[in-house]
């Protein structure tokens, strides 16, 4: 009877494979369900952890119930029909797709984590987007060798065997790639250092280099210039030349010559006083920074003062909307002092009033 009973389900496998699937199909609606149940739950709360997990395991757990259901179908399929070989060879594709539905989802939780520790709407005090991209990188890192070592094992292969390799063939590929290493140990000194970060302006005193950092990667640091091209460094380079970066100043100078007319020296003294009072009254005007207003020198053809002082704001467009309105002030006095702002002029003084001669007026005498 037992004998009869194994035949029949020999003879209609089909129809067991068929109810294999479709309740593989109903438990991965069953699971969609929870876990979009669970993304809302965990999206109600700030919580740091709880929807960079939900969103990172729901794809690769959904993949996981229909690829194992599906090996377990065709295991099925190959202990009924006798086919001994792919019951061994789906197990071993068992192991190694749980391996990578774990990376995956390992990965997957590292990116999430990444975007919410730097998330204001996560943390009070974000983290560095410099700082999180670099953890991130090394983390993401270490899952794909882990990985990959872990499947080298499944397969059969020696992990020692495989470590040893890659000690004594890291020594050739040390000499052979030197400047990959040292563009990423030059990524290691920016992470570390932190002369920049994602989104500030920098520029180099030596180099014609100047932009917005875009990126910072393990090879190059992406830099989008004014004109908005992007220009890749090297990380290497940021090791041995002078970085800028004017997106940490603290003030924005103003730092002007300004000439009068040789006639208005008499009013020189008030022009210099009433130019520094307004300094002084200017709300955009750092006062605990140094602040200048002098008489400098005897042009050419102009008496030189200058003023030396800082703006509050360091936005590039509104410390030009200040800087004018200093400018325009400063003219107002000088104006108001009936002075003139000085231009670059010549005086001929003649002797005895005599014009002088052309060539061809000496000539004839």
């Amino acid at each position: 009877m037992f004998e009869q009973f194994e035949g029949h389900f020999q003879q209609y496998w089909i129809f067991w494979v068929f109810g294999i699937v479709f309740a593989v199909a109903l438990l991965n609606y069953i699971v969609s369900r929870i876990f979009k149940a669970l993304l809302v739950r965990a999206e109600s709360t700030k919580n740091l952890w709880d929807d960079a997990l939900v969103l990172a395991i729901n794809k690769p757990v959904e993949i996981a119930v229909w690829v194992f259901g599906i090996n377990f179908a065709a295991l099925v399929t190959a202990q009924l029909t006798e086919t001994d070989d792919w019951v061994a060879i789906l197990a071993r594709l068992n192991q190694i797709g749980l391996i990578l539905l774990i990376a995956w989802a390992l990965l997957r939780f590292a990116k999430r984590a990444e975007r919410n520790v730097t998330s204001p709407d996560h943390l009070q005090k974000p983290m560095d987007l410099s700082t999180a991209l670099a953890l991130g990188k090394l983390l993401q890192a270490s899952i794909v060798l882990t990985a990959f070592l872990v499947i080298l094992q499944t397969l059969g292969y020696s992990i020692s065997g495989v470590l040893a390799f890659g000690g004594i063939g890291g020594i050739a590929i040390g000499f052979a790639a030197r400047d990959m290493l040292a563009n990423f140990f030059g990524a290691f000194m920016i992470y570390m250092d932190k002369p920049f970060s994602i989104g500030d302006w920098v520029r180099s005193p030596d180099r014609e280099i100047e932009g917005t950092v875009e990126d910072i990667g393990w090879r190059r640091t992406v830099i989008r210039t004014f004109d908005k091209r992007p220009l890749y460094v090297p990380n290497s380079a940021f090791t041995t030349m002078a970085v800028e970066n004017p997106s940490r100043m603290n003030n924005r100078r103003i730092y002007e010559t300004i000439g009068i007319r040789y006639d208005d020296v008499a009013v020189m003294n008030p022009i210099v006083t009433n130019v520094k009072q307004m300094l002084k009254d200017h709300e955009e005007i750092d006062q605990e920074q140094t602040m200048i207003v002098n008489f400098n020198k005897f042009g050419p053809s102009s008496l030189d003062f200058f003023i030396y002082t800082f703006t509050k704001t360091t936005n590039w467009i509104h410390f030009h909307e200040v800087k004018q309105d200093v400018l325009l002030k400063i003219a107002k006095i000088i104006a108001d002092a009936g002075a003139e702002i000085a231009f670059p002029t010549q005086t001929l003084h003649l002797a005895d009033g005599e014009l002088p001669q052309s060539p061809v007026e000496s000539a004839g005498r």
